[in-house]
């Protein structure tokens, strides 16, 4: 992609009854962003009038049958359903799970044949998008079997990275979900992440422990020096710059993370508990390690405050800045780690 063209940038509209559609349309309402990107929304014409009427949000828009009618300059709407859905803000209803499975069907696919460039997904509800033919605990997972790769669940907010060993279990499940093979395969997706999304050469990453000090020394459990420390070291010695364990409590309070470009939490609430407050609700959720980009804002429905015009779009305007500029950064990656070999048989016309 030449440095001129602009992204097609996909839209997955996540629960109607949120304020997914609010945040996405609150970003583009703001002209200057269309300079960046393309943006694709996959839901319906009807949806997003309704929406944008309710929340008295002044955007035009084109309807699409499909990605191939997007209009750069535009917002573009890819009609998904034709009928016209009853809303109903603040509410966990089976119809809004549905349809938001059906956007984020669409787009994954035209994220997949190379329809749109990258993907960012507005908030879904976990319990209302359950179904049949869709039983995963929330986007990443559904990701991660979708597209190639594997997936590391990664918060980011400028210089801020927090990255999970585990992601939506249970917190009585977390000790024994982590191996020694799981924290090689998620360090080795941050690093790479890092070099290739971030375009940080030798990235130096912190471990946080399992328990609270780090075990100290096996006095509050065993698993910090039986598995992260014995880990820590083997990859340490094979070059990847990695520190550790770290006490959590402690961690983020003393600034110790500015030490560091990425911190791998244990489980969820480690690390995303410090990270959101210290983001201050402009963070980013972006899923590492797949061969395609996706970002999502921090936050989720909201639907306490959903069809009142109060939400917040600046989340979900930095997870549009994150996936434009880690796509660019990828494809400079890309270019500069080609075989050299190769590109003068190229050249040479071989």
């Amino acid at each position: 992609m030449e440095e001129t063209q602009k992204i097609k940038l996909g839209i997955s509209i996540g629960d109607i009854n949120g304020i997914g559609c609010e945040v996405a349309l609150k970003t583009f309402e703001d002209a200057r962003m269309l300079d960046f990107c393309t943006p694709i929304l996959f839901a319906s014409n009807k949806t997003i009038t309704q929406q944008k009427t309710d929340l008295g949000i002044d955007i035009t828009f084109n309807g699409a049958k499909d990605t191939s009618q997007a209009v750069d300059g535009k917002i573009n709407i890819v009609n998904v359903w034709k009928e016209a859905p009853q809303i109903e803000y603040g509410q966990a209803t089976k119809e809004a799970g549905a349809l938001a499975i059906q956007s984020l069907k669409a787009a994954v696919k035209a994220l997949k044949d190379g329809e749109i460039d990258v993907l960012v997904t507005a908030p879904i509800n976990k319990n209302n998008i359950q179904a049949e033919d869709f039983k995963f605990p929330g986007h990443t997972d559904y990701l991660a079997k979708e597209l190639k790769g594997e997936s590391l669940m990664f918060m980011v907010a400028d210089s801020l990275r927090v990255g999970l060993l585990t992601d939506h279990i249970a917190v009585k499940d977390v000790a024994q979900a982590i191996t020694p093979k799981l924290i090689r395969n998620k360090v080795a997706v941050m690093e790479k992440s890092l070099q290739m999304d971030f375009g940080i050469r030798r990235p130096k990453i912190a471990l946080l422990g399992i328990n609270p000090h780090s075990g100290d020394n096996g006095t509050i459990g065993e698993e910090d020096d039986k598995i992260l420390k014995p880990v820590i070291q083997e990859l340490f010695n094979k070059g990847t710059l990695v520190y550790g364990p770290y006490s959590a409590d402690s961690f983020f309070g003393s600034n110790t993370h500015q030490n560091f470009d990425a911190i791998l939490a244990a489980y969820h609430d480690q690390g995303l508990i410090p990270f959101k407050t210290l983001s201050f609700g402009k963070g980013v959720n972006y899923t590492a390690g797949l061969d395609k980009v996706r970002t999502s804002p921090d936050h989720g429905t909201a639907y306490e405050i959903a069809g009142k015009g109060k939400a917040d779009e600046s989340s979900f305007k930095e997870a549009v800045f994150t996936a434009i500029q880690v796509f660019r950064n990828r494809m400079e990656y890309m270019e500069l780690t080609k075989n050299p070999l190769q590109k003068q048989k190229i050249k040479r016309g071989a």
